[in-house]
């Protein structure tokens, strides 16, 4: 399972999924998840949400029991962050949910979350209508559209939310207070001043980061993209070597081509601090 620190630790870190839209059969789609004294906490719910949450429970992290699934936060719209989101609502609920779904997420999750249950409504009222033995609350959902600051408290842990720079579109991070330590999710960002300042001296820092090396042998247009929307290795080390977490974590690492090692070393040549690069089901 990945990297484990000291046992009494009262939070965990599970690295869900750390891919893109690249169809990469070794990492599912973009998700974190924050399990404080067994409670779970999702950031993001990419392809293969659900089951790699079950994955991580049969391993023996006892928080991510698939009904337990019922609080999520969302930093951005994009398909490779949300395709996992009908999974998200209806798995818990058939495996005994009972807790409508609570998400937090930019403008937009409101109109997405109707129009999913809407997509879904015949597969509803067959489950609440037909034999089938289940709830009639576990499949709700209540969304909250939100803006930066904090977004969620409850007693183990307070969210806040701040903006990122990922297209024209409201984007967020979260940064996690937990009783033991503090973790930043960074979600798709562009580097910002705003992110170093939202990023200072936490416990740890989960970082989307894109390849330097391959960079340059992406076409112009790509070039262009990647630019202006995500953070190469050489920016985020720069960030890093600013904010000082205790531990960098990459995720969401498009390589271009270059192999993970050669990704993580050319952070390492001009960050002094602990990095690594993170894999599906790993626990920080």
């Amino acid at each position: 399972m990945g990297i484990r620190y000291r046992s009494e630790r009262v939070s965990q870190i599970v690295l869900l999924g750390t891919g893109n839209p690249n169809a990469d059969p070794e990492r599912s789609g973009p998700s974190v998840a924050i399990v404080v004294n067994e409670t779970p906490y999702i950031v993001d719910f990419g392809p293969g949400v659900v089951r790699r949450a079950a994955a991580a429970h049969q391993a023996g992290v006892a928080g991510l029991e698939v009904r337990r699934l019922n609080r999520a936060f969302l930093t951005h719209l994009h398909s490779d962050h949300t395709v996992g989101y009908a999974d998200l609502i209806l798995t818990p609920w058939v495996l005994e949910r009972e807790e409508p779904l609570e998400v937090y997420g930019p403008p937009g999750i409101r109109a997405m979350t109707e129009h999913l249950l809407a997509a879904y409504r015949e597969d509803i009222r067959e489950r609440l209508e037909g034999p089938e033995p289940i709830n009639h609350t576990g499949y709700l959902v209540k969304a909250f559209e939100i803006e930066p600051g904090v977004v969620y408290q409850d007693r183990n842990v307070k969210v806040e939310a701040f903006a990122v720079k990922h297209g024209s579109w409201p984007a967020f991070g979260f940064k996690f207070y937990a009783p033991d330590r503090t973790i930043v999710i960074s979600g798709d960002t562009a580097p910002a001043e705003s992110c170093v300042e939202a990023y200072r001296g936490c416990d740890v820092l989960i970082h989307e980061v894109y390849s330097s090396a391959g960079f340059e042998g992406r076409s112009p247009v790509w070039q262009r993209y990647h630019s202006s929307v995500h953070t190469s290795s050489i920016e985020l080390a720069e960030m890093a070597s600013k904010a000082r977490p205790g531990l960098l974590v990459l995720y969401h690492q498009l390589f271009n081509g270059v192999s993970e090692q050669e990704l993580l070393i050319e952070v390492q040549e001009r960050y002094e601090g602990k990095v690594v690069s993170g894999r599906d089901l790993e626990v920080y």
